[in-house]
Formats: C-alpha cells, sequence, structure tokens
C-alpha cells in the first residue's frame, strides 16, 4: 500500500510517499522538502506570522499536487513544536484544509518523539540500533522550535524529553552579525547550556539516571533532523545529497567542532555557496551545531551515530502496523510475563 505522510515543522515541511509492506518496511517513492520557516517571526502574543504561513500553504499545496499525482491510500499530515505553542493554530489548520483538504494533527512533543523513534530505529544497522531490543540509546531530534531527547533501555523508552531549544528561535534571538560576534556565540552557548542543565535535570526527577547515557556507560548518540544530516553531508563532502550514505554515517566529536569552526568563520552569503549546506539552512546551522557539540559534551559522546529517517517513516510505519515504541513500563510487563 502506498501512504504519504507530511511533516510540518517550525522551520522545514517534508513529504514522503512510501509503500510499506506487512512487516513494516519501507520502500521510499517520493521525499520532498521546503524550507518554508513557519516559526520565523513567531511571537507569543501573535502566534504564527501571516507571511511564514503563506509560505508554508504554497508548499504545502505543491505537496498535495504531488500526492494526487502518484495516488495513495491515506495522507497523514502532522505539526510540531511551533503549531502546538500558536495561539492563531485553530486558523492555521483551517486554512490548509481549505486550501488542500488535508486534515492536520498537532501531536504532542512526546507523540513526536516516539514516531521519530520508530523511523530511526527502521534504517540504524548497528546491534544496539536495530529494531531488536539491545544496549541503550540517547537519541537527539533537533528541530526548528525545540529539540527532543529519547533514552530507550532494551528497546523500551525510558524517559522522553522535549526541550524548548530549537534553531529558528535561538538563531533569531542571539545571532544578529554577519558573522557572528564572540559575544552573541557566548550568549548563544549559555542558553543552550542552561537547557542542558534542565534536561539532566528532568531525567534525573523521572528517575533516569544522565550518567547511564554516556560513552562510558555504553551507550550510542543518535541524531536526527537537518542539522545533524546536514553536518554528515558536509563531512562526506557530498555533491549530491544522498540518504543512503547518510544513513548510519559517524560524526566524530572533533569533526563537528572543525566543521562548526569553519562555518562560524563564514558570511551568511559565504555559507550558501558550501557544498551541500541546503538553502534557508545557512544561518540556523549555526544554532544547530552548538546544540550537539553541546549535548556531545554534557553526557559524554565523542561520536553520533546518524539517522535521515525519523518522524515520517515513523508517521507510515505507524499507520501501516499500527505500531508504536513501547515504553520502559511495557518492556517490564512483557519481560515479567514471559518470567511466569
Amino acid at each position: 500500500m502506498k501512504y504519504a505522510a507530511i511533516d510540518i515543522g517550525t522551520n522545514t515541511l517534508r513529504l514522503l510517499i512510501a509503500e510499506a509492506d506487512s512487516s513494516g518496511r519501507l520502500s521510499p517513492l517520493v521525499y520532498r522538502r521546503a524550507i518554508t520557516r513557519l516559526g520565523g517571526s513567531y511571537t507569543e502574543s501573535a502566534g504564527i506570522d501571516p507571511m511564514s504561513a503563506q509560505r508554508t500553504f504554497a508548499a504545502l499545496e505543491e505537496f498535495k499536487r504531488v500526492i494526487d499525482e502518484v495516488g495513495v491510500e491515506s495522507v497523514e499530515a502532522a505539526a510540531t513544536s511551533v503549531v502546538r505553542r500558536a495561539g492563531n493554530k485553530k486558523w492555521f489548520l483551517s486554512e490548509i484544509e481549505k486550501k488542500t483538504g488535508i486534515s492536520v494533527s498537532v501531536i504532542s512533543g512526546e507523540e513526536e518523539a516516539r514516531l521519530s523513534l520508530l523511523g530511526v530505529l527502521s534504517v540504524l544497522n548497528d546491534p544496539r540500533g536495530c529494531d531488536t531490543p539491545r544496549g541503550r540509546r540517547l537519541v537527539m531530534d533537533i528541530g526548528g522550535g525545540s529539540t527532543e531527547f529519547i533514552a530507550t533501555d532494551d528497546g523500551g523508552i525510558r524517559g522522553v524529553w522535549s526541550m524548548e531549544m530549537g534553531v529558528v528561535h535561538l538563531t533569531e534571538t542571539h545571532l544578529k552579525s554577519d558573522p557572528p560576534q564572540d559575544a552573541e556565540i557566548k550568549a548563544l552557548r549559555g542558553e543552550i547550556g542552561a537547557v542542558m542543565g534542565e534536561l539532566k535535570a528532568g531525567m534525573a526527577n523521572a528517575g533516569v539516571n544522565p550518567a547511564d547515557y554516556s560513552m562510558a556507560s555504553g551507550a550510542v548518540f543518535v541524531g536526527t533532523a537537518g542539522t545533524v544530516t546536514t553536518l554528515a553531508a558536509l563531512d562526506q563532502g557530498l555533491e549530491v545529497y544522498d540518504r543512503t550514505r547518510i544513513n548510519n554515517a559517524t560524526l566524530s566529536r572533533p569533526r563537528v567542532e572543525r566543521l562548526y569552526r569553519y562555518l562560524v568563520g563564514l558570511t551568511l552569503r559565504e555559507r550558501q555557496t558550501v557544498l551541500n549546506l541546503e538553502k534557508g539552512r545557512e544561518d540556523l546551522i549555526i544554532s544547530g551545531a552548538l546544540i550537539a557539540i553541546a549535548a556531545m559534551d554534557e553526557f559524554g559522546f565523542e561520536e553520533i551515530k546518524v539517522s535521515d529517517a525519523g518522524l515520517l517513516e515513523g508517521i507510515v510505519i505507524k499507520k501501516n502496523s499500527g505500531r508504536v515504541a513501547p515504553s520502559q513500563r511495557e518492556v517490564e510487563a512483557k519481560a515479567r510475563k514471559a518470567e511466569v
């Protein structure tokens, strides 16, 4: 069966059309993305900016044209961080349905993380990153409006934390100069560091020891979404973006630091000419790279395993098979039942 999944993110819209078999294995047919900066100029009082919304409507109309051309069994669309928070989200969602006929679900940060994990696990091929319950993983999904962290243990989710640390907010708040000044970078690092502290405190409060999610403890750090996949493409010097080369790539901490140092010294115009740096990401890559570096340092990781798959794939897998990543409680209950 053919399914279409749409991810309406704070920075990027993505479309996946895929065939799925009874085992949940996906065969991608169409993959499209458009950076519309939906969260650009967002304010708590006004919500989604009208111009940002119009860019998004136009991209979704194009996605609908592609979907109709290919023909699918169903269309599932999910909106995430900025739409979750927007006071004018009812207007925004109503306009999408009027213009495209697509009904959009606004999903929670936890649901976003569960679906993203399902997608991530569908492509990882190392023993601790496959669908078989083994080992610990800390999965990081850097988004435009928020960053999700998912701690897994033996295939179950120990905890999900959706942090208000998105690259659009961070960039618009701190990076005013071109290229950024040292004081701006210092303030940006300060906000990221504070959120990392909140994350570790939240983990501890949930009964999850952050020290268990480090390289020293044998955990695997996995990154998904645009920042990490862009850094992996730059690391490999890809002239044409190739998802098969990105999935399961490994980024070392020193290499991420070198890429950041190179990019932060360039102007926006110069970054636009960098090989494989997607147009519309030239300003956001600085904040994203610093989030990745800070997370590696906070949890003691020297490398990131990269996944190009995430929320879109998770939506299709769930629709096709009804599966979602189990919680740790569900995994423990299953184990107790097996012992009886």
